[in-house]
């Protein structure tokens, strides 16, 4: 058995713990609010990740550090690189392998769909170059690393964009409005797949120094509107897309220049990660049941 420290306790840092935990390994999970925890043969730590000496402690005879934290989104470009730097030195200094959770914002908005994990990174948002750059310092580091990328998130307790917008008016079967072309298909991760991506590939036999995207389901927004609202019972009484005036009339200002994502067809290959990692995606309806498993 190996000894892991996730870095990061959302709902996939947790996730991906449980996993470790549950297949036997020695876990610490470790943020700046982890609280305590339930899950088995996992420890949490309170820690901030831009200590490195501190997490270079935490994380003494590590195999591999999964890096799972967040910045808040509006703060990306200037709170996640301590929280990478913090984490890469850590890495650096105990000699274990690093996984990072990333996501697609990195390709831009002129990268052509499908995604493949291999396209060059060609950020066209401020968001997307923070997570270009974090990248960067992973790859550069003399550690082997590997990033997992996904799509916009499904899963009980994901702050998305779906979460966020859709959501609430959803639940409470009022008319519902988001974000660009409501009839576009749309790659959507579930946060148990995530997880699992994380975890095959800690034990990845291939060369580092690369990405892996998370297997996803595809469904507009209008379909995963209609969808979640069938699902509570509900009644879809109308759905339209905010206009951008709306969006900065809602305090959602950081919306606006990930939009592209919505405006248009977002597919993701993910083959490389089912041949290589073995994994695959759940069903779209567990997604789903998951996301709105407090309201059903």
């Amino acid at each position: 058995m190996s000894f892991y420290v996730v870095v990061g306790a959302g709902p996939v840092g947790r996730e991906t713990a449980r996993l470790l935990g549950e297949e036997g390994h020695d876990v610490v999970l470790t943020s700046r609010s982890v609280g305590s925890n339930a899950l088995p043969n996992v420890r949490t730590v309170q820690a901030d990740a831009t200590d490195a000496s501190e997490l270079s402690r935490i994380c003494r005879g590590a195999d591999a550090i999964f890096m799972c934290a967040m910045a808040a989104y509006h703060r990306w470009p200037t709170d996640f690189f301590p929280i990478i730097d913090g984490t890469v030195r850590a890495a650096e200094a105990v000699g274990a392998k690093l996984i990072v959770l990333g996501n697609l914002y990195g390709y831009g908005e002129n990268a052509d769909s499908p995604l493949r994990s291999d396209l060059p990174l060609d950020p066209t948002s401020r968001k997307g170059t923070a997570r270009t750059i974090m990248w960067q310092r992973a790859v550069r580091a003399g550690i082997p690393a590997i990033e997992i990328r996904s799509s916009d998130y499904l899963g009980h307790g994901a702050i998305s964009y779906f979460s966020l917008i859709a959501l609430p008016a959803i639940i409470e079967g009022k008319p519902t409005a988001f974000i660009g072309d409501l009839d576009a298909t749309h790659a959507w991760a579930f946060t148990k797949d995530v997880a699992r991506t994380l975890v095959a590939a800690a034990l990845y036999k291939g060369e580092w120094g690369r990405a892996f995207h998370v297997p996803s389901q595809y469904a507009s927004p209008r379909e995963l509107i209609q969808k979640a609202a069938a699902m509570l019972g509900q009644e879809v009484s109308g759905t339209r897309s905010y206009s951008v005036p709306e969006i900065e009339a809602l305090g959602m200002h950081e919306a606006i220049e990930m939009s592209y994502l919505f405006e248009k067809p977002l597919l993701v290959d993910a083959s490389d990660t089912e041949a290589l990692l073995g994994v695959k995606a759940s069903s779209l309806e567990e997604m789903i049941a998951d996301t709105l498993r407090d309201h059903l």
